[in-house]
């Protein structure tokens, strides 16, 4: 008797799991491969289901990618942030939040932001997604600079300037590190990033004798 060889139909779940399943699917994707790979059938084949299951839950990809990038960098910006410690003063708050953000194993992350950017200015859901998170890393930063100032009794720095400074050169060396270009001493660039922003020296290290 001929029998035919079928594809295994997706498992059946509720609309919620289904959609949540396909949402981190594509999420895993776009940390792996870049916002670039996000197609329908990529993320079905991700998610083990077809193509017109995960156009029914996400008909319109392009705000599907623009989702996609919200969920990545606003966990990331949750998680970066919540590492402020008030007692730890301004530099050293941004000093760990630099080499945090700075860190070789948050290059998928740099992926997806850069990628963002170049895809935004086609994709105007998305852009309009970038314009909004770039604004909430740009207000938390300023807060957590706001407080750590204010914790060590610190008035000489503009948290809206130095905000904006700071972001502008974690972005940039964050890009350059893509290719490889971008010093091994990753904690001396972020010490000479915080110097610049702070418009101050960074302080001597002294040696017993």
């Amino acid at each position: 008797m001929n029998t035919t060889s079928r594809a295994a139909r997706p498992k059946r779940m509720p609309p919620e799991e289904r959609e949540r399943a396909i949402l981190h699917g594509a999420i895993a994707l776009a940390c792996e491969s870049g916002l670039e790979s996000l197609t329908v059938r990529a993320v079905a084949a991700r998610v083990g289901v077809t193509p017109a299951l995960v156009a029914h839950y996400r008909p319109v990809m392009e705000s599907f990618v623009a989702e996609v990038f919200s969920a990545i960098v606003a966990a990331e910006r949750d998680e970066v942030l919540a590492g402020f410690d008030p007692a730890d003063g301004l530099r050293q708050n941004l000093q760990r939040l630099i080499e945090t953000l700075l860190d070789a194993a948050r290059e998928e992350v740099t992926l997806v932001w850069v990628q963002s950017w170049s895809l935004g200015s086609r994709n105007e859901v998305l852009g309009e997604r970038v314009r909004q998170e770039m604004d909430l890393w740009q207000g938390g930063l300023e807060d957590v600079i706001v407080r750590a100032a204010a914790a060590e009794g610190d008035a000489s720095v503009d948290p809206g300037s130095a905000a904006w400074l700071l972001l502008a050169m974690v972005d940039g060396m964050s890009a350059h590190s893509l290719v490889k270009w971008a010093p091994h001493d990753r904690a001396d660039l972020a010490r000479r990033i915080l110097s610049a922003v702070l418009e101050r020296p960074e302080p001597r290290q002294t040696t017993e004798s």
